[in-house]
């Protein structure tokens, strides 16, 4: 019997058991999975598809579209019976790019809980229209060193690249400090930077599809600042007793128009506006008179620029006039180029003439060149050879007046010549070895009148016998003795040291060496 009754119980537990499972599987929602385009154009229709694969018998199903994170506005919604595939036709806008996720739950029944699929992106585009270009660095038209910011504005579009062309070029990123999509901007601008600008918007909905929109051209121009001018002056003769100073003033770049102004010292002597970079002022001159120091400033609306000071002093042309000359050296020593120099004494405007015997060099010939660079002198180059034989000379006068001339010192020159050495180094070569052979021959005649002088008229040989003879003789009578003796006692008083210290021993055989050398005949010097 209680076998029975557990068999009962076990019956009724997997029973049980089995109705709840039943139950439960008819009550479980699947991941729904939804499907649709990528990308659509804004204000198009784009059709989304959301499918249910497991879902409860006889249970309405409501499936809706959202855009993650936004549970509160509903993009479409569809209700299924059997298991249909939902769809979810919307129009387009701009804030429907992101994420879309498809929520399947059941109606009326609370039991059930919802699920959600996988996210699905869509990139919503809208062509790009009407770009065009905003200078927000101020002013179209400014100097050099500042600022020039573009920025490209479409009135729509999203997704857009940008390309910046200047007069009709593309204009590199490299080539400028900073470009980054719409934003263009050069520090430190400079008149290169000027031109017509224009940006193009471009937005691509797929490989075949791409729209894009030009902007209108904005001329933008980079004005070059004055740089430091320049000022000189020549002269010009009125008449025979009247003269001006045409002064010239000019800049190297800047961009017009220019102002310059003439000052001398602090005076304000003229100005004039120009649409070049020079200008030129006449002012009354009198020679051989300080007249002032004159600077020229110059201004194209930004800021003033300074020439140097100059005197205002013109000194007519004075002698004398000289010329000399060098030369280069080639093989074998021979003379291969030449050059002239000619020099006034004095003279603020000097011009140059130079004269082959009687005939005008002017320029560049076939064998020589005259060079004017310097205007305080001449230089005239030459090709040594038989066409440039000849007498030379240069003549210099006022460039503002040839009533005055002055000429050089006439020179004539050929290969001979040159090449031939001159008498006077022949001389100093000479007159040197001479000289020196009498130089010497007096230190030769000096040194031998000296050394008689000290030795008189003895021989070495008569030094080393007195040597001797007053080491040797120990006795001999102070009577005998001279001035001469002394001497030679004293030039010889380390041998009479030498002696001394000597043992009595060795006497006879010092005696007989003594007599010896008395007796041998003795020559003089």
């Amino acid at each position: 019997m209680f076998s029975s009754r557990m068999s009962a119980s076990l019956f009724v537990v997997i029973l049980g058991l089995f109705c709840c499972t039943k139950e439960s599987s008819q009550s479980i929602l699947g991941r729904p999975e939804l499907m649709g385009p990528s990308v659509a154009l804004v204000k198009s229709i784009a059709d989304f598809h959301c499918k249910l694969e497991i879902y409860p018998k006889n249970v309405m199903i409501l499936l809706e579209l959202y855009k993650e994170g936004d549970r509160g506005k509903v993009l479409g919604w569809y209700t299924s019976l059997n298991g249909e595939v939902a769809n979810f036709p919307i129009v387009v806008q701009p804030n429907h790019e992101g994420n879309l996720e498809c929520v399947a739950k059941a109606q009326n029944n609370s039991d059930i809980e919802p699920t959600v699929s996988y996210t699905q992106y869509l990139k919503v585009l809208e062509p790009v229209k009407e770009a065009e270009i905003v200078v927000h660095s101020g002013p179209e038209e400014f100097f050099e060193g500042k600022t020039l910011e573009l920025y490209c504005k479409p009135s729509a579009g999203n997704h857009v690249s940008y390309t910046w062309l200047l007069n009709g070029r593309l204009v590199s990123p490299s080539r400028l400090p900073y470009v980054v999509d719409d934003h263009l901007l050069i520090y430190r601008t400079t008149s290169e930077d000027s031109g017509s600008y224009m940006c193009i918007a471009t937005n691509h909905f797929n490989e075949t599809d791409v729209f894009s929109s030009n902007s209108s051209e904005v001329l933008i121009t980079v004005k070059d600042l004055v740089s430091i001018p320049d000022i000189s002056f020549t002269v010009l003769k009125e008449d025979s007793h009247n003269y001006s100073a045409v002064v010239a003033c000019q800049t190297a770049k800047g961009s017009p128009p220019v102002t310059f102004s003439l000052y001398n010292r602090t005076e304000l002597v003229a100005n004039t506006t120009v649409d070049d970079r020079n200008a030129t002022f006449k002012l009354p001159l009198v020679l051989d008179r300080p007249m002032g120091w004159l600077q020229c400033q110059a201004n194209n609306g930004d800021r003033i620029e300074y020439s140097q000071w100059i005197p205002l002093e013109v000194v007519p042309v004075g002698g004398p006039v000289t010329m000399h000359y060098d030369y280069d050296i080639g093989e074998n020593y021979a003379v291969i180029d030449l050059r002239f120099y000619c020099k006034a004494a004095k003279g603020s405007f000097p011009r140059y003439q130079w004269f082959l015997n009687k005939t005008l060099l002017h320029g560049r010939g076939s064998f020589y060149y005259v060079v004017n660079q310097h205007p305080g002198e001449s230089i005239l180059l030459l090709s040594v050879g038989r066409s440039s034989a000849g007498t030379y000379h240069c003549e210099v006068s006022d460039s503002f007046d040839n009533a005055t001339t002055i000429s050089s010192k006439r020179l004539y020159m050929d290969k001979e010549v040159l090449n031939r050495l001159p008498v006077l180094v022949v001389a100093v070569v000479f007159g040197c070895f001479t000289a020196l052979v009498v130089l010497v021959s007096i230190c030769c005649c000096i040194g031998v009148i000296y050394r008689r002088r000290q030795y008189g008229e003895k021989t070495p040989l008569s030094f080393e016998m007195e040597g001797m003879r007053t080491a040797y003789e120990d006795e001999l009578d102070l009577s005998e003795y001279n001035e001469d003796t002394d001497v030679l006692n004293t030039a010889s008083g380390a041998e009479f040291d030498q002696a001394s210290e000597a043992s009595v021993d060795e006497w006879p055989q010092i005696e007989n060496e003594k007599k010896t050398l008395e007796d041998e005949p003795v020559d003089g010097p």
